[in-house]
């Protein structure tokens, strides 16, 4: 990767994500729509009062009634010249959650896009949270039709992998229609004592799963000096995600995910395009070379 291509420092990295939560907490304020901050943004309000150091992502999740509610108005009442509501299954993003991203930055992930016209800005995960069938065996149908969905929308993004498996599964279901599939993963008990986020950031069944007042009961904890709301059973809650979660890990551990292969909070996504076409991926590592 040329000098100038860089990634950037990645306190500036979290600044633009906290920008992009400050904005998306307001319009959920203004619109009376509730969210908790999650997974590892959780755990970094709990544990650090702010981002986890070596973290380089920011993620919220919403039940469904509340994520389609926010879908269909928060575009209005957001500061449109600076942020992007890229939402799910829309014309430039087949996948299967949504983002709010930053206009003029960019964040080139470790794959190219099949459609160039993907908004590829600095961004905040929105995870949507869907109500459980109550039956374990309706509950295993809908972690199964949310793998199709999961590969019929990777496919369509661009993912590449070295693995048979996952380019045989892509295929058979490329072929399928998308919509009974989703229809199974939402179709769950509205008055189901269990939710699941199998179209989030979890990718096991029993990480997946949780009573839906760990989603739905909530606490405000400070986070980079501001105040949020997480889920007020965030003990148990991230006792289910990451075991003994209080426990920092030693240093060779504290390793940034690195979602991205390049993060510029100057220049928009726009600019490293033939960059992004020209990068060499290793498909098995996820690595650049």
């Amino acid at each position: 990767m040329p000098e100038e291509m860089q990634k950037t420092d990645l306190a500036g990295h979290q600044r633009a994500l906290l920008s992009i939560l400050e904005e998306f907490d307001r319009v959920c304020k203004k619109l009376d729509i509730p969210y908790i901050l999650f997974a590892g943004t959780m755990l970094g309000a709990v544990r650090h009062k702010g981002f986890i150091p070596w973290d380089d992502d920011l993620d919220v999740l919403m039940l469904r009634e509340d994520y389609d509610k926010f879908l269909e108005n928060g575009e209005r009442e957001l500061d449109n010249e600076k942020f992007f509501l890229q939402k799910e299954f829309s014309k430039h993003w087949p996948m299967f959650f949504s983002k709010l991203r930053l206009n003029g930055t960019a964040c080139i992930e470790k794959y190219r896009p099949k459609d160039e016209k993907t908004h590829q800005g600095i961004y905040i995960d929105i995870f949507p949270c869907d109500s459980c069938a109550k039956t374990a065996f309706g509950r295993k149908l809908q972690f199964f039709a949310s793998k199709v969905i999961i590969a019929k929308s990777l496919d369509k993004r661009g993912y590449e992998t070295d693995s048979k498996k996952k380019k045989l599964f892509m295929a058979l279901c490329r072929a399928v229609p998308q919509k009974p599939f989703l229809f199974a993963v939402k179709s769950g008990a509205k008055d189901s004592r269990l939710v699941h986020n199998f179209l989030g950031a979890a990718s096991g069944f029993e990480k997946s799963v949780y009573p839906r007042e760990y989603a739905k009961e909530r606490v405000f904890m400070e986070f980079e000096g501001n105040e949020y709301p997480v889920s007020a059973r965030y003990d148990e809650f991230l006792r289910v995600l990451y075991g003994d979660y209080m426990q920092i890990p030693p240093p060779e551990e504290r390793k940034i995910k690195q979602h991205a292969v390049l993060v510029d909070t100057e220049n928009s996504y726009e600019n490293y395009l033939d960059f992004q076409k020209n990068m060499k991926i290793d498909v098995y590592t996820r690595s650049i070379r």
